[in-house]
């Protein structure tokens, strides 16, 4: 007669499951921890030669624009413009980038160790 609920011999799915749970809610950990360190870097990019830098957080927030004197033209504001826009989207894919790593990271070991 078969057992009830079960697999044959009584081995399979509760203890499976529990051991899958284990491995979800610390693989959750490691990814609030790991948000939690990219949020606090920062990412840095320079553009015209180091004229304008852009510092922008792992929250894809700017922090800092620096200008040296140099970069400021009354007469030229869109090469100004143009290199502040430059600087940004170069500091945030680095943000982007750095959070691809880290989804990467976590996410590696997925079909790893399941069942199926």
């Amino acid at each position: 007669m078969a057992k009830r609920g079960g697999f044959p011999g009584g081995m399979g799915m509760p203890g499976n499951m529990s051991n899958l749970m284990k491995q979800a809610q610390r693989m959750q950990r490691q990814m609030e921890e790991g948000q939690k360190e990219l949020e606090a870097k920062e990412f840095s990019a320079k553009a015209g030669g180091g004229a304008v830098e852009v510092v922008v957080s792992g929250k894809k927030e700017v922090l800092r624009v620096t200008l040296s004197e140099e970069a400021v033209d009354p007469d030229d504001i869109e090469t100004l413009q143009d290199m502040i826009v430059a600087a940004a989207n170069e500091a945030l894919r680095q943000a982007d980038e750095a959070g691809s790593e880290l989804m990467g990271r976590m996410t590696g070991g997925l079909g790893g160790g399941m069942p199926f």
